[in-house]
């Protein structure tokens, strides 16, 4: 993002008020390669063709900050290569990765990988070392360091069932996939640090951490989550958009500044679970409006956000959730003129 924009981000974070309400998406795989015209295997195989979206974007769409900006990623296949797991991969469908946990005795021989070495994690640094001229040319700067959460990357090597029945089961063997997880994630957030100097942020994606209860979320994923959000970043940004009921008033405790949730709490909802202490970027309906809504409904929606976020100034206005498939350039310039409006 831009420096303008990233000292607006900081503002909104800070809940200083700004001149005008700010628009923010984020976006990766499931939207930009459609959208761009390019099938999701070139998006993840070319790296020229992966940066001339991303540049297309940020062009179509000056206003808007892109979060995390310039995503180098390969779907949810991008931690759990690391790890062994088979990579599948299609054209115009989303990869997927094989588990590789079928006991608790594959936990207790699993090593914690090297996100220098292993894995697709070296070819998605590498690809922003190599665009990073381009980027900063374009007038951007990659300003945040990105994984899925713990718990996250835990469903995809072992699957969702299975790990949250090893959660009632074998907690000793739960925090000790945990454990092994974090050590790497630290890891791999220090790497694309020290790689990148304008990085000041940290972005975390974990939706697991809305199917567990009270109980189980501050055994399981609070110190965990507490553990990785311990950085100097100025921003420190999670996503969930599973169902945050139980675990968003926690968030602030984790460290988490800015939370872009789903749509199962309301903005005043959210507001009021977390004391106001934390910036919001959402959430009018992703699929349902900014998708599939007529010009109206999306119109609609944003008018009732802004209404609802009336004098708060820690929001960055946005759907629930990351950007969806099939989302056209006249959406989003609606929801765009709307919140203008």
């Amino acid at each position: 993002m831009t420096n303008n924009q990233w000292e607006s981000l900081l503002a909104i974070v800070n809940g200083k008020k700004t001149e005008q309400p700010t628009t923010g998406f984020i976006i990766d795989c499931p939207w930009l390669p459609e959208w761009y015209g390019i099938s999701i295997l070139d998006y993840f195989s070319n790296d020229e063709l992966w940066l001339k979206a991303n540049l297309k974007a940020i062009e179509t769409f000056p206003d808007v900050i892109f979060l995390p900006g310039f995503w180098s990623e390969y779907g949810m296949c991008t931690e759990p290569s690391a790890f062994g797991s088979k990579c599948v991969f299609f054209k115009h469908e989303f990869p997927f990765a094989n588990k590789i946990i079928h006991s608790t005795e594959d936990i207790h021989n699993l090593t914690v990988p090297n996100p220098e070495t292993d894995g697709l994690l070296p070819f998605m640094l590498n690809r922003l070392l190599k665009a990073q001229p381009a980027i900063e040319a374009a007038g951007h700067q990659i300003r945040f360091s990105v994984s899925r959460g713990p718990l996250n990357i835990a469903s995809f090597l072992m699957g969702t069932t299975e790990f949250l029945t090893l959660m009632m089961m074998d907690p000793e063997a739960t925090h000790k996939l945990l454990r092994i997880i974090t050590d790497f994630l630290k890891m791999w957030h220090k790497l694309q640090h020290d790689a990148i100097p304008s990085i000041d942020g940290i972005m975390m994606l974990d939706d697991i951490v809305g199917f567990v209860g009270d109980e189980e979320f501050k055994e399981f994923a609070y110190p965990y989550l507490k553990e990785l959000y311990d950085t100097s970043d100025s921003i420190k940004l999670f996503h969930n958009d599973a169902d945050c009921t139980v675990s968003v008033k926690y968030y602030p405790e984790l460290g988490i500044n800015l939370y872009n949730p789903g749509i199962h709490m309301s903005l005043t909802e959210l507001r009021a679970a977390t004391d106001n202490k934390m910036a919001i970027l959402g959430n009018i309906p992703p699929r349902d409006v900014l998708a599939s809504g007529s010009k109206s409904e999306i119109t609609e929606a944003v008018k009732a956000l802004k209404a609802e976020a009336e004098g708060f100034n820690r929001m960055v206005f946005s759907c629930g959730g990351g950007m969806p498939p099939a989302v056209s350039t006249e959406n989003i310039n609606t929801f765009i003129d709307a919140l203008k409006q």
